[in-house]
């Protein structure tokens, strides 16, 4: 289940991508401070919208997954934010075992300014390890010559996504098409957006803002691995 909402949004990561966002904020004005400000109120809103739009998740984990989830380094312009979440059981030392979701923030130019971020320019995407899995056939149908959807399924769920393809056992099952920066090969995947193949990105063209935003292959593995590593 997917679903797509305006409003809120924002986080933190690791040091590379607090840098990052650093370089970007301080190119606008802002220091150190004023990112780890703009973090903590980033986990609150994240944190808010579930409450307000998924009252049936009781007891749940919320940590940041990349902040700067693109393949872009202008952070003044488009970018993505992901979210994990997981529920559990409340106990003494509780488990990190329920069922696992994805919350994509989509962000719209002007996202930061001189007062830290725009939570209004923000749109909302949550998606389950189905959606996600149909996300990756869409995308893996378009980025090589694998078009069979049940083998791709099995495949994805063996293997890993990799910067040269879909990888089994460190074998490479489906590699993706060569494609210049330049190129793209595009599918309409649903009413919300189009999935699009560039070298070593997927594209998320946002249907209703126009925003296109090119997420870094290292995101997708690591949301995929999220989803479906059971190590």
């Amino acid at each position: 289940m997917a679903f797509l909402i305006p409003k809120q949004s924002v986080a933190q990561k690791d040091g590379a991508a607090v840098a990052a966002v650093a370089g970007g904020l301080l190119a606008i004005g802002a220091g150190i401070a004023a990112v780890e400000q703009m973090k903590e109120q980033a986990e609150l809103r994240a944190t808010q919208w579930v409450l307000s739009n998924r009252p049936e998740l009781e007891s749940f984990s919320l940590k940041t997954l990349a902040f700067n989830g693109k393949k872009m380094k202008d952070m003044s312009s488009t970018s993505v934010i992901t979210y994990k979440i997981q529920e559990f059981n409340p106990a003494m030392d509780p488990e990190l075992d329920g069922k696992k979701q994805v919350l994509f923030g989509f962000t719209s130019h002007g996202w930061l300014n001189q007062s830290g971020i725009d939570f209004d320019k923000v749109r909302w995407y949550l998606v389950d390890d189905v959606e996600w899995m149909n996300m990756m056939i869409a995308y893996v149908k378009v980025s090589s010559d694998e078009k069979d959807e049940s083998a791709l399924n099995k495949t994805l769920l063996e293997g890993k996504v990799v910067n040269k393809g879909i990888k089994v056992k460190s074998k490479l099952v489906i590699p993706f098409f060569k494609l210049t920066g330049d190129m793209y090969v595009v599918t309409d995947y649903s009413s919300e957006m189009k999935l699009l193949y560039n070298e070593r990105s997927l594209g998320i063209f946002l249907k209703d803002t126009r925003d296109l935003v090119q997420m870094g292959r290292g995101d997708i593995i690591d949301i995929h691995e999220y989803f479906f590593d059971n190590d």
